[in-house]
């Protein structure tokens, strides 16, 4: 029988993903799962597990907590065939799980689902040596996430409400940067309000910034939006959570496999989430690098 581990980040939406450990014992009960239950200490801890349970031979590494948790387990399982991640989504944001075709709430047809085991390979990104499973993102995400930033991919105490306020005060007042882009083929020079290279479709818990990814064709999503004015700003947000932005001509949304950028000092940018600073970007991707658990029949972002 294969053997799961469920990697439990306690702190994970302000302590959500915590309350799922009496869930998930029952569930493993339910399905006659082989399993062990382990809650992570501090950052870095969930990947030291991974790697750990992975060298003792255990198929299914599952992750409960958000988008930051995943992919700390995800850095020692690249082009691991032996190893399978699975996703219990417990953070606040949960969008790497939208990729598998799950919802934030597991209900008892997906506990079903999930240890059923479906299996299918996810690319991942990679900029300046750090993976990325859902996406990175410079310019006004970034600076929200720079403002409500607590560690390991997690929003500060305050959730989703404190998110938005942080969003909207971000709106407001963020300050455009020089960017430079090159991408093998042609360069560009543009003021950067946003500028997201993605796996995945979803940010932020709702908002459709990348629609048209596929999680396992190989390319990276590309939404790189220009200067905007503050009615333009409010207007563009109100398309972003159903991906309608897309059409706008402030907007260029591309594919690409790999793209330089640089700007003039360093800016925050986000990866997966988790909070970093540089001024020169390497991005590319890794195509089919990582066997993830997923539902064939929801609503996955895989193309099958």
């Amino acid at each position: 029988m294969d053997k799961w581990i469920f990697i439990v980040n306690p702190v994970a939406g302000n302590g959500h993903a915590k309350t799922l450990i009496p869930v998930i014992k029952e569930k493993i009960k339910i399905f006659n799962i082989d399993g062990e239950i382990v809650q992570t200490e501090r950052p870095g801890h969930a990947a030291e597990i991974s790697e750990l349970y992975c060298s003792k031979g255990y198929r299914y590494i599952v992750g409960v907590g958000g988008d930051g948790t995943i992919n700390e387990i995800a850095r020692p399982l690249i082009n691991r065939e032996d190893v399978v991640i699975g996703v219990i989504p417990g953070g606040t944001g949960n969008d790497f799980v939208q990729i598998t075709g799950f919802p934030d709430r597991f209900n008892n047809n997906d506990w079903k689902i999930f240890f059923s085991g479906n299996i299918i390979k996810t690319d991942a990104g990679k900029v300046n040596g750090m993976i990325f499973l859902n996406g990175m993102g410079l310019g006004f995400d970034a600076q929200v996430a720079s403002e409500n930033y607590a560690g390991s991919g997690e929003v500060k105490k305050g959730g989703k409400h404190k998110y938005l306020w942080h969003i909207i005060k971000t709106i407001l007042f963020f300050k455009e940067k020089r960017m430079i882009v090159r991408d093998g083929k042609s360069f560009s020079e543009t003021d950067c309000f946003i500028n997201t290279i993605a796996i995945g479709r979803r940010f932020a818990g709702g908002f459709l910034l990348t629609p048209e990814a596929v999680a396992n064709d190989g390319l990276l999503d590309v939404c790189s939006i220009k200067r905007l004015n503050l009615l333009q700003r409010f207007r563009l947000f109100l398309k972003v959570p159903g991906g309608k932005h897309i059409n706008d001509k402030k907007v260029n949304y591309y594919h690409t496999q790999g793209l330089e950028i640089e700007f003039p000092v360093k800016v925050p940018f986000h990866v997966d989430g988790e909070l970093h600073f540089s001024k020169e970007f390497n991005v590319s991707i890794m195509p089919s690098v990582i066997n993830v658990i997923y539902n064939p029949d929801g609503k996955h972002f895989f193309r099958k």
